[in-house]
């Protein structure tokens, strides 16, 4: 069919430049490792942080809601598509993360959307870290806000950009909780003293945080002590929780009003059964069971500090978010394929997600992996380098 040579065209040039990748089908489960090609490989890319998309609980709570309430549940939240148990889970969401209320979204992508879209109009601006998140940045482009974008983590450059826009009827900073292709931590302590110092309003998207930082995984405002400070929270419900879905934690006000604005919200059918039931028992583990989280600190210091001594760049990350940053983008997926062809699946990461220039292959460690599994890891790590001469 005719029409798409233009594209088609883009997708050579991205073959030329060594950075079109094809999708890699798993055929297990999510782990420690992962079956690719009838190949059982160390997992290094998933997002899977505590394990949880095959804990026992999440299992059985999943199983037991889909034979009582069925596959779907057949209509939007406001209409005919609220179960039960998805207030349920709302309630413990907010007693969670400690705010009024909660609303649950189909991903952390459409939350980041759903929020920006609703909240602002053209009397308002938006102040943005550069290294936000796509969502966010998309969920921004949705408004008629005016918008500023500060130097990453530059609390002089966010205070600058404060002072320009004080005519504004609202200011928001918007910022990521842990960024995630860097695994650094977002001020969030010297963040919160500049929005109450110019009036400002605050949202933070905790999507590699939640389950991860503060006690029992409630995330970076819970980490920094600043529970009752920042007045917005978002994050996901397919990372560490294990499932599928977003959130935002915020007070009634804001709630009640998503639920009649947020567009994301409005317009797609709630979550199933099994899914919903599963995040309600993800958070029960997680309450339950800190020694996951525990795990995966101790994990993510042991591999952390031996790619440190193989002389690896793992850049400024503080948290179980480790690059390994090559630089050359084809230079990197290269690295990512000799990684898989040895035994190890980690994803390379290249323009547009990252700068040009600063192509990595970003690692998670899990609760999952054994010492064992993470020094092999770090051994054909070492070997593909060399034979590379990354190293």
């Amino acid at each position: 069919m005719k029409g798409f040579e233009y594209l088609q065209e883009e997708l050579d040039q991205m073959k030329e430049q060594g950075t079109f990748r094809k999708l890699v089908p798993l055929e297990s489960e999510q782990g420690s490792k992962v079956v690719i090609d009838g190949r059982e490989v160390i997992q290094l890319s998933s997002n899977n942080y505590l394990g949880l998309t095959s804990h026992p609980r999440l299992r059985k709570a999943a199983i037991e809601a889909t034979e009582k309430y069925g596959a779907g549940t057949g209509s939007v939240r406001t209409i005919a598509g609220t179960f039960s148990m998805h207030e349920e889970l709302e309630r413990n969401l907010a007693k969670f993360k400690h705010t009024e209320a909660s609303l649950v979204f189909q991903s952390g992508f459409t939350t980041n959307q759903g929020v920006l879209s609703s909240i602002l109009t053209s009397e308002d601006v938006v102040i943005s870290d550069a290294l936000n998140h796509a969502s966010i940045i998309d969920g921004i482009r949705l408004t008629k806000a005016a918008r500023k974008v500060y130097k990453h983590v530059d609390m002089e450059d966010l205070e600058r950009a404060l002072k320009e826009c004080s005519d504004y009827r609202v200011r928001l900073i918007v910022t990521d909780g842990v960024f995630s292709m860097d695994g650094n931590i977002a001020p969030l302590p010297q963040i919160v003293e500049l929005a109450e110092k110019y009036d400002a309003l605050i949202m933070v998207d905790d999507a590699h945080a939640s389950g991860v930082l503060g006690e029992n995984g409630r995330g970076t405002v819970n980490h920094f002590g600043l529970d009752g400070r920042v007045h917005i929270q978002v994050g996901t419900l397919s990372k560490a929780i294990g499932v599928l879905g977003g959130y935002v934690a915020s007070t009634q006000t804001l709630i009640d009003y998503l639920i009649h604005k947020g567009r994301p919200f409005l317009f797609s059918t709630s979550h199933p059964p099994a899914v919903t039931a599963a995040c309600i028992e993800a958070i029960n583990v997680l309450l339950e069971e800190p020694e996951l989280i525990e795990k995966l600190w101790d994990n993510a210091k042991f591999f952390k500090d031996g790619l440190t001594k193989l002389g690896f760049d793992t850049g400024k990350s503080e948290t179980p978010v480790t690059p390994v940053i090559v630089g050359d983008e084809k230079k990197c997926h290269q690295f990512s394929d000799k990684l898989l062809e040895y035994g190890v699946f980690a994803q390379g990461i290249a323009f547009p997600t990252v700068s040009k220039g600063q192509a990595r292959v970003r690692t998670i460690v899990t609760a999952q992996h054994s010492k064992e599994e993470l020094q092999e890891a770090l051994n054909l790590f070492e070997k593909a380098a060399k034979e590379l001469n990354i190293l």
